[in-house]
Order: C-alpha cells, then sequence, then structure tokens
C-alpha cells in the first residue's frame, strides 16, 4: 500500500499508535499505524510502522531492521501484481523515519521540553460497511495525548491545543491538501483494502460459528448474575443482547470483548436479575456465520428441560432393547449348538 508522503506526511508526522477503531466496527477495515520514540540511550527502535487488515497486523518496519516485512503468508501474493512491493515500500518508509524523528524533534521544541521520553504517533485508515459506505479517519498525538484528528467530510481538523493549532494552520493554509487527503482515504486506500482482502480471502473472508453458553453467579444480595459467552467466531463483529420479555435489556449489563491467540474472538454480555424472573430473560446471538439469530438461556443440570429428559429416557430405552436383543440371540445361538451336538 501506499503510506501517504511529501506534505502528507511531513505536516502530519505529530503522530500517535492510537489502537481501537475510530468509527466503531465495521465490515473490513484497513489502519497503518506509525510510532516515533525519542529518548537518549533506549534500546527500543526510534521508529515502528504496522499495517493491519481487519484488525490483524500483517505487514511491519522498524528503525532496527529498515525494511518493511510480512507478517502473514498471505501478503506475499502481493509481488504476482508488483514484483517491486517490498522494496517500494521499504523507501517510502525510511523517508516516513527521517521526517517523524525531524517532526519529532521540532514539537519538543514547541513544547518547550529537552530529554526524557517523547513519543510522536500517528494513525490512519479506511473502512468499506456491509452497504458500501466508505469511512476513512487520520489522526495524531504526541506523547500520548491527542494532538490534531482530521474530519473527510468537512475537510478540516481539530487542534487539541495551541501547540496543535500551528499545524492545523498550515495544513489548512496548503491548497487542496485536505481534499487530497479525502480522496486518498476514499480512493487508494480503499483499492488496497480491496486488493488485500483478495490476497487473504482465505483467512480475512472466513466465516466461523461461535460456541456459546450461558452461566450463572449468585450474588450476596439474593440477586444472580447471567454471563452470555461467545467464543471462537469470526469476523470480529457479533451482537450480543439480552432481552426481557422479547425486548432488548439494557439495565445491569456489562459488555467485555477481545482477539484469541487462533485469530479468532471472544466476546460476553452479563446481566443482573432477580432469580423469579429468570424465565423472562434469553441472551440474543447475530453473527454472520448464523442463518438467523439464536437464543440462549441459563440451564440448571439439576432440573433439566423435558425435552433432554425425554430425549434420554428414549436413549435409555434403546439401550435396554439393544442389549435385550443380543442376550436373546445369544441364548437362542446356544441353544442351537446344544441340539446340533446332541
Amino acid at each position: 500500500m501506499g503510506f501517504p508522503r511529501g506534505p502528507l506526511l511531513l505536516l502530519g508526522a505529530a503522530a500517535l499508535l492510537l489502537l481501537g477503531s475510530c468509527l466503531g466496527s465495521s465490515s473490513h477495515s484497513l489502519q497503518n499505524f506509525y510510532m516515533s520514540v525519542w529518548e537518549p540511550g533506549h534500546r527500543l527502535p526510534q521508529f515502528i510502522a504496522v499495517g493491519y487488515v481487519d484488525g490483524q497486523p500483517f505487514v511491519h518496519y522498524d528503525s532496527n531492521t529498515r525494511k518493511k516485512l510480512p507478517l502473514v503468508p498471505w501478503i506475499e501474493k502481493v509481488v504476482k501484481d508488483d514484483p517491486e512491493y517490498w522494496d517500494t515500500q521499504t523507501q517510502i518508509l525510511l523517508g516516513n523515519e527521517l521526517a517523524f524523528r525531524d517532526a519529532l524533534t521540532k514539537l519538543q521544541a514547541r513544547y518547550n521540553q529537552s530529554g526524557g521520553l517523547h513519543t510522536l504517533q500517528f494513525m490512519y485508515g479506511c473502512e468499506l460497511s456491509k452497504d458500501g459506505h466508505k469511512g476513512g479517519y487520520q489522526q495524531d498525538a504526541y506523547d500520548g495525548r491527542d494532538f490534531l484528528s482530521f474530519d473527510k467530510e468537512t475537510r478540516t481538523w481539530t487542534a487539541a491545543d495551541a501547540a496543535a493549532e500551528m499545524t492545523k494552520r498550515k495544513r489548512e493554509a496548503e491548497p487542496g491538501y485536505a481534499q487530497g487527503y479525502k480522496e486518498y482515504l476514499e480512493e487508494e486506500c480503499i483499492e488496497w483494502l480491496q486488493k488485500y482482502l483478495d490476497y487473504g480471502k482465505e483467512t480475512l473472508l472466513r466465516r466461523e460459528r461461535p460456541t456459546v453458553k450461558v452461566t450463572r453467579k449468585a450474588g450476596s444480595d439474593g440477586m444472580e448474575t447471567h454471563i452470555c459467552r461467545a467464543h471462537g467466531f469470526y469476523p470480529k463483529e457479533i451482537d450480543i443482547d439480552w432481552m426481557k420479555d422479547g425486548k432488548v435489556w439494557t439495565e445491569d449489563t456489562f459488555l467485555g470483548q477481545g482477539p484469541n491467540s487462533d485469530g479468532t474472538y471472544h466476546s460476553w454480555l452479563s446481566v443482573e436479575m432477580d432469580p423469579k424472573d429468570r424465565g423472562h430473560y434469553r441472551c440474543c446471538i447475530r453473527h454472520d456465520s448464523l442463518e438467523e439469530p439464536v437464543d440462549f438461556v441459563w440451564e440448571d443440570s439439576a432440573s433439566l428441560p423435558v425435552g433432554a429428559i425425554v430425549g434420554a429416557i428414549l436413549a435409555v430405552a434403546a439401550a435396554v432393547l439393544l442389549v435385550t436383543g443380543i442376550v436373546l440371540y445369544i441364548r437362542k445361538r446356544q441353544q442351537r449348538l446344544q441340539s446340533s451336538t446332541r
């Protein structure tokens, strides 16, 4: 992918590695993160760049290796379309590294700082939603604090403080700069996202169903908490709702989510309820791997549902009939053998 360079980089070099999505969940996303570090004598790379597709890291560059390198096998397919991809991208990032170092020095002077640990970070990317909407964003930060953010719809920047105002004025004073960045996010960035999705379609476009379990935890106040857990699903977008009497219930609920080591995701939603109201609550799961929403409830093993009891009885009866039939067959065969030897 072609990372921004020239004026886009020099004016946007006050940047921060801001983890997480700025625009919320989407169908597919491409994100790029730059971070430059200033600390005399430190052992960390002075510059790091990482690319993500759908939240999964796929390329990496740092000032120690001075090369853009693949992190996943599928990105190697890019050389079939562009044999010079790795060399070209490495040269761009070498220039970015120098520009970030220069910008970091200037910002320390602007904030009247000397020595110590300082960071300069930058995040930009695009998102393509299921309905075809194209989103895009760019955010800068300095020393872990907001610095500038770009609104592509209004083509303006929002400055977090007086020092950021100086960079904001420079960007907005340059003719065509904002429009060019908007076009990049909506066009070139989306084109690269679609290419990467095609290269990694076996991984990035797969569908894995969630394993769902509802657990219960009794509280000291007589209330109880039911936790609806979904595990091992892909893609990461999933809707988990507690329903009470057929309506979404949001009171006394708490949501948790995150990635798994195998590239799938997990999520859970808890709800506090009165034990007398258990029958009114159901956990509803919606995911791309499911043809329709599925409801789940906590089931007490001491009081199995009628269906489970009937099924168990039928299974035992079938087993008894099978064993009885085998015994009768053996007895009859023995009787025949005994009569034939007489």
